[in-house]
């Protein structure tokens, strides 16, 4: 199987799907979480559906890392660990910090998130392990793989002490308003820390694939962020009105 001539195929599609569905998003919220009772059709236990939707990302990554005979190169180790440490959480760990009476999953949504993992971890791992060539150990060096490393990092730990936060509210039975780190300023760190997340991916693989996964997390998120945003300011009139939705005192 030409595995290049599919990616050359794929990626400029797979980019411009992004910002369709960056549109559609700001009209219609994907029916999950608080609003999951829009969506029609059979539903997942959450936790059941954050793992079936997730794991694919992480399964299909490691498994073009296995078949690549650049697997031992320092940067494909680089690269797999970052990736696993996003995905090992977000489809083993997280879903078991997700309270028992958790909106449940619409199938469908699960099925367009296990969609979107194949070709996205397909993509990237295909190009980084395989077309790439492999880097070259210097690459660890590289200003862009520091800098892309770091803004990860970053973005990992934003989105995780976001979450921590939404955790402790839900265990107590409530979408109350979130308090604490970067909720000072947005409604939606989380979103924030997972876009810098992927914009740091797409700047230390210095890729197509990388920068597409990129655009496809401010296509999914910023809308998302948006209905949030307002949503708390509908629901609760406290809400803090120095706020904004994504990004600190612009939006």
């Amino acid at each position: 199987m030409d595995w290049r001539a599919i990616q050359q195929a794929v990626l400029p599609v797979w980019t411009g799907l992004a910002g369709v569905v960056f549109v559609a998003l700001f009209f219609v919220p994907a029916p999950y979480g608080r609003y999951a009772g829009r969506a029609l059709g059979p539903r997942l236990a959450a936790r059941a559906g954050w793992v079936l939707m997730e794991a694919p990302a992480a399964l299909v990554f490691a498994g073009w890392w296995l078949a690549s005979a650049h697997r031992a190169e320092p940067a494909s180790l680089a690269f797999l660990v970052l990736w696993l440490a996003h995905y090992v959480d977000r489809a083993f760990l997280y879903p078991l910090r997700k309270p028992a009476g958790a909106h449940r999953m619409p199938l469908a949504v699960a099925a367009l998130g296990v969609l979107f993992n194949l070709v996205n971890a397909s993509l990237n791992g295909g190009w980084l392990f395989e077309l790439s060539g492999g880097y070259p150990d210097s690459w660890l060096a590289d200003p862009r793989f520091l800098a892309g490393a770091a803004l990860f990092a970053t973005g990992w730990i934003v989105n995780r002490r976001a979450d921590a936060e939404l955790t402790r509210l839900r265990a107590a039975g409530s979408y109350g308003i979130p308090r604490g780190g970067l909720y000072r300023w947005v409604s939606c760190p989380n979103y924030l820390g997972e876009i810098v997340i992927w914009s740091g991916w797409a700047l230390l693989t210095w890729s197509r694939a990388g920068f597409a996964f990129a655009l496809w997390s401010v296509a999914n998120l910023a809308p998302r962020a948006r209905r949030h945003h307002r949503w708390y300011r509908e629901r609760f009139p406290e809400y803090p009105a120095e706020r904004r939705a994504l990004l600190p005192w612009i939006w």
